[in-house]
């Protein structure tokens, strides 16, 4: 008898890889198309929905019982390019060289789409009914925006998860090693994209004669502002969970940091001490206690000898729980001045609260599966799908839980050259989805 697929979580993965979905332009139908058959083998009903026929997204719903509210199992298959980078293996060969898939996707996220089709088919084959509906939705798109993925599905489709109070997807669960201790962060929340853009004018004329305070001098101003300040700092409820929940594992000197950073009087001051120290959490620390905006394009000038009479001034603002576009666009202005306005690029307003019913129960599965690990709150500075889910008051969180070994960087080659995963961490995150869809339900909470 054939070892059936959810017992080959390694063999899935390297199936996974070798589509090659790099978005864009993402064609992830042939990958969709090969999951929708195997979810339907494996005795589920399936539904294929697409904004564009070569961009489709496949929604699996295994029936539960009805005695709590549904669950949601996100996640994509689209990546990213790897263009221009300079890889040791084939990025979609696959290879499993000791005891380690290599491929684009490894990490992000094909790993965490073998993780739920896993569990859900054993669960089907198994016969288990969970207390609620499981809707496994595996998307196109999130590296782009989501605009035919989670998006289209979200606002297009609503109806397909009626009934569900949670979803679980990227954005947290791999560990990672704060001097020997191993730590799983458990994603409850992220910052919201708020892309903006703003005209500098000013005075234009002939290159060969001097003028001063021109639209590039105010670009260089605004420049030169942005990259010498912070927006104000705001310590949100999902930092003072974790921050604390840090604290009380993490060596001394980062312990006492973390606390710190509790104090808005002395937050700036406590992350400039850590970057001088050139501790690896400041900087993503930093982005998770204010309001952000980086530039990052500028377009002007047409030639040589013309100064530019405009500048246009691009911005990544990436807003907190709680706050809006509002916010930061405010905060800018009494940064940068009232004199400049912004114009809003796009713009995706998140669920301002937290709703930590699923939390514990997601806490203990990792817990046991590994009892020196320790799972904490957190919240990340990027964006995911799940934002897409939390617009119809679903709660999202980023579980994808692999116990990677010490010495391994997740972040060093998630979009970068060389991603892969161990087959240990795989399986150990099979495992742990699989025991959530057993537990899910048990806990009041939900």
């Amino acid at each position: 008898m054939a070892t059936p697929t959810y017992a080959r979580p390694t063999e899935l993965l390297q199936t996974l890889i070798r589509y090659d979905t790099t978005n864009p332009p993402g064609n992830e139908a042939e990958c969709i198309r090969y999951l929708n058959g195997l979810l339907q083998e494996g005795g589920l009903a399936t539904t294929v929905l697409a904004k564009d026929p070569n961009r489709p997204n496949v929604v699996a719903r295994l029936p539960g019982r009805g005695d709590v509210p549904g669950l949601i199992l996100q996640g994509h298959v689209d990546v990213v390019t790897t263009a221009n980078q300079d890889w040791q293996r084939d990025p979609f060969g696959a290879e499993l060289i000791d005891g380690t898939v290599w491929g684009r996707g490894s990490l992000d996220m094909k790993s965490g789409v073998t993780m739920m089709t896993c569990a859900v088919l054993r669960a089907a084959a198994e016969g288990h009914t969970p207390a609620g509906d499981v809707i496994l939705t595996i998307m196109s798109d999130e590296e782009a925006g989501s605009d035919y993925g989670a998006r289209f599905l979200t606002e297009q489709h609503p109806e397909q998860f009626d009934g569900a109070k949670y979803a679980i997807g990227e954005g947290g669960g791999s560990a990672q090693y704060m001097g020997d201790q191993r730590f799983y962060p458990l994603m409850v929340a992220e910052k919201q994209v708020c892309w903006l853009q703003t005209r500098l004018s000013g005075p234009g004329g002939h290159g060969s004669t001097p003028l001063r305070d021109g639209a590039m001098a105010r670009l260089g101003k605004v420049l030169t502002t942005l990259n010498n300040n912070r927006l104000p700092v705001h310590i949100t409820p999902v930092m003072e969970q974790m921050l604390p929940a840090l604290a009380e594992h993490a060596p001394d000197h980062l312990a006492d940091a973390a606390l710190a950073l509790l104090d808005p009087d002395r937050t700036d001051a406590t992350l400039d001490q850590m970057l001088a120290d050139g501790l690896p959490q400041a900087r993503s620390l930093d982005a998770l206690l204010h309001n952000t905006a980086n530039a990052t394009v500028v377009g002007g000038g047409i030639k040589t000898n013309v100064i530019p009479s405009e500048i246009l001034l691009e911005l990544d603002g990436r807003v907190l729980p709680g706050f809006t576009s509002d916010s930061l666009i405010s905060e800018l202005h009494q940064l940068l001045g009232d004199d400049l306005s912004f114009e809003i690029i796009r713009h995706d307003p998140g669920q301002a609260g937290v709703d930590m019913g699923l939390f514990s129960m997601l806490k203990e599965v990792v817990e046991e599966l590994d009892p020196d690990g320790v799972v904490i709150p957190s919240m990340v500075g990027g964006f995911t799908d799940g934002r897409m889910f939390s617009r119809l008051g679903i709660q999202n969180y980023g579980f994808l839980p692999m116990k990677l070994p010490p010495g391994t960087n997740f972040s060093a080659t998630v979009h970068a050259a060389d991603e892969r995963v161990p087959v240990e961490a795989l399986e150990f995150g099979v495992q742990a989805m699989s025991t959530v869809l057993e537990r899910y339900g048990q806990n009041a909470a939900t």
